[in-house]
């Protein structure tokens, strides 16, 4: 289970919690929310973006109070650039704004094919070109670059290839690879990596991809190299396991302080994680304990009995001390809330009952 994705879905959890609880935002309204686990598949997103365009879905609800309309008026996601580009794609037809808080390739920019997506997080254009300026300012002029084999991976690479020759650096090498391919290609990649002269390697690539890149060069470890990063693996916590990353360098989202979040995510008790799937399996991955007589998971593991602490948990999920794209969930959410305000709502007042389209959203 990711549990920086949790965390991710939590913040949206919690921003509107916020929100309901605010009298300058929205008073008087309440919203509400539903939240899919996307598994980082591309068919599991268009399906829930058909779902969330059409009003065909099978609603969770433990307050019995929302009032459901045809559609959603807006959508906060997805993490990657792939699924968000199929999203994009279904939920223009629509004109339901979709506001992703991690989504960065380049092609998303293009207001022709996605009328409707908006982002907090800067595009790789800008990512690409800096990192361009960074190899050439510590004259580094001979490079290898490795990339996922995805839109992310794919545009972003080609965005700093076209900086570098700008810059009169010259590569030696540059190789894709998506986690669901053959595990003899992954096996080229690192055999490419570990036979090269360049000691200096662009790794453009999702954080998912390079894990699996990193566990088989550990297999047979390559003479030192410095790692150039993107964000999505530059900032992400669980590479630091990777000696073989130490002093690699990139550029991160800047750190941010949500006051109250890390109380709203330690507040989760045994009855709360009950009430989602979603939560459970949460609850039962981090405390190796089974919810409800499930068999499914670790085998002789004991039954959750509700004196497991969450406060003495360490992992992605309870770490609030970089909140960077935590902060872009919380800002995409508001950007929607406002949005919503100024269609409803006057200097002292909103209206529920003024009928608003996604589009003007």
């Amino acid at each position: 289970m990711d549990f920086r994705e949790l965390r991710f879905a939590r913040a949206m959890q919690f921003s509107i919690h916020e929100i309901n609880n605010r009298t300058d935002l929205l008073p008087g309204i309440t919203l509400g929310y539903q939240i899919h686990d996307s598994c980082s598949s591309v068919p599991m997103s268009i399906k829930v973006a058909f779902q969330f365009a059409s009003g065909v879905e099978s609603v969770f609800n433990d307050t019995g109070i929302c009032s459901k309309s045809a559609a959603v008026p807006a959508i906060v996601g997805e993490s990657a650039s792939t699924p968000s580009i199929s999203m994009a794609r279904t939920l223009g037809l629509f004109g339901i704004p979709q506001v992703s808080h991690y989504a960065t390739c380049s092609c998303l920019s293009d207001k022709h094919q996605y009328p409707a997506f908006f982002r907090t997080i800067p595009s790789d254009q800008h990512q690409a070109a800096a990192l361009a300026r960074m190899v050439k300012h510590f004259g580094w002029t001979w490079i290898g670059a490795v990339r996922s084999d995805s839109d992310y991976g794919n545009y972003g690479m080609a965005s700093f290839l076209k900086a570098a020759q700008k810059e009169g650096i010259c590569v030696e090498y540059s190789e894709a690879y998506y986690r669901t391919q053959p595990r003899s290609k992954l096996e080229r990649v690192a055999n490419v990596i570990r036979r090269s002269s360049a000691r200096v390697i662009v790794a453009f690539i999702a954080s998912g991809d390079m894990r699996f890149l990193l566990e088989e060069l550990a297999r047979q470890p390559p003479p030192p190299l410095q790692w150039i990063g993107s964000e999505t693996w530059i900032i992400e916590p669980e590479l630091l396991r990777f000696n073989m990353c130490a002093g690699a360098i990139g550029f991160g989202i800047p750190r941010s302080v949500i006051p109250g979040f890390r109380e709203f995510l330690l507040d989760l008790t045994l009855p709360e994680a009950l009430k989602s799937p979603l939560l459970t399996e949460f609850w039962e991955s981090s405390f190796t304990c089974n919810l409800r007589g499930r068999t499914d998971i670790t085998e002789g593991a004991r039954q959750c009995d509700g004196s497991e602490d969450i406060h003495a948990l360490h992992n992605a999920y309870t770490d609030t001390s970089q909140l960077r794209v935590t902060n872009m969930v919380y800002k995409a959410t508001y950007a929607i809330a406002h949005a919503i305000h100024g269609l409803i709502c006057n200097d002292t007042q909103c209206d529920k009952n003024i009928k608003f389209t996604p589009w003007q959203v």
